[in-house]
């Protein structure tokens, strides 16, 4: 499902009832807002040594900083119960470790593949090279049981999704802190140890070593649900013969009910060393206000692109809007490194 940010429709409200210049004032405002609700970041530093895939928060994963705690999916909401994450890397593999608090940990999916995310799960999204194309996506329950997938672009664009593609030489462990699938008592939650091979993630962002000093595109999903038991068994909990919608708490918030935002997604950075720090780019800002722009038109129309302008450190940066015989396609000239920045029609980033 695709959401529309609220803060932009109350905005193109307001400004049809506006004056031309009312008008370019509200639109410079907007672009401003929106740089306030910009994705987490997050550094990533290397292993000293290669990490055990047990589950556990063993002492590798002392030398990684915890990320902030996951949000609701549409953001501002705090969740019920707490999630974090970490990240480290070495010439092998890209690790996560995530702790998720949870009174009843269970879980009835045992079939590699299946549709992970109808038990409580924790989700990986990867885009390496940062166009919202040819992105990965794994999901893994309290059983250890998983489930990859690629996805040639975003399901609003009518991607082909690649069920049968396989993180070759993944690793994962799961540690229960309580006892799974038992109701009779309560647990204090469960954690998830990952390792992706970089020969494996690679394969969509054109370079199948580990990539130090370069910056993806990520982002973590944890679904959780309401339960019941049945014969004393958990199951997803019906209400008047139906499911009760999912909880979907995540690192860095979607602004919709809506995982595949690629552009969304949190900016990791691979640092080389400890003063080694992720900086958002001048560019990176102009994506992230381009995109808003481009969700409109995506869904509205080109209507909604006339006399936008895009407003980044005091620069006011005209939006065009170009047709041509297969689409058309979202361009700025970047006044900070002078080339186009490109959204085609069906979503995909280029830089020229």
């Amino acid at each position: 499902m695709n959401y529309v940010d609220g803060s932009f429709i109350l905005a193109l409200m307001i400004i049809q009832k506006c004056s031309a210049a009312l008008y370019c004032f509200l639109c410079l405002s907007f672009c401003s807002l929106a740089q306030t609700d910009l994705p987490r970041s997050y550094n990533v530093f290397q292993s000293p040594t290669p990490i055990d895939i047990d589950g556990k928060a063993d002492e590798q994963w002392s030398q990684a900083p915890w990320s902030e705690s996951f949000i609701d999916i549409e953001g501002q909401k705090a969740p019920k119960y707490d999630t974090r994450m970490k990240m480290l890397w070495d010439d092998q593999y890209l690790y996560i470790y995530a702790e998720m608090e949870e009174p009843h940990v269970w879980g009835d999916i045992t079939k590699r593949d299946e549709i992970i995310f109808f038990n409580n799960d924790f989700e990986v999204f990867i885009d390496a090279d940062g166009d919202t194309h040819n992105y990965m996506e794994f999901e893994i329950n309290a059983l250890n049981t998983g489930w990859d997938l690629f996805l040639t672009k975003p399901y609003r664009n009518r991607p082909k999704v690649i069920d049968n593609w396989d993180i070759r030489g993944i690793k994962s462990a799961v540690d229960i802190k309580g006892t799974l699938n038992n109701p009779m008592d309560i647990d204090t939650g469960w954690s998830v140890e990952i390792a992706m091979p970089w020969s494996a993630l690679g394969e969509a962002g054109y370079n199948l070593k580990a990539p130090a000093g370069k910056t993806w595109r990520i982002n973590f999903s944890r679904v959780n649900w309401d339960y019941e038991l049945v014969d004393g068994k958990y199951s997803r909990k019906k209400v008047d013969g139906k499911y009760l919608p999912e909880y979907n708490w995540v690192w860095t918030p979607q602004i919709a009910i809506d995982m595949h935002r690629p552009e969304m997604w949190g900016y990791i950075y691979f640092s080389k060393s400890k003063g080694d720090a992720f900086e958002r780019s001048d560019n990176q800002m102009i994506e992230y206000q381009l995109y808003a722009l481009y969700r409109q038109v995506f869904e509205k129309g080109k209507q909604e692109v006339k006399h936008q302008k895009l407003l980044i450190k005091n620069k006011e940066i005209p939006v065009m809007f170009e047709e041509h015989t297969s689409g058309w396609n979202l361009y700025v000239v970047s006044p900070f490194s002078k080339r186009k920045i490109i959204i085609k029609e069906d979503g995909k980033l280029i830089h020229l």
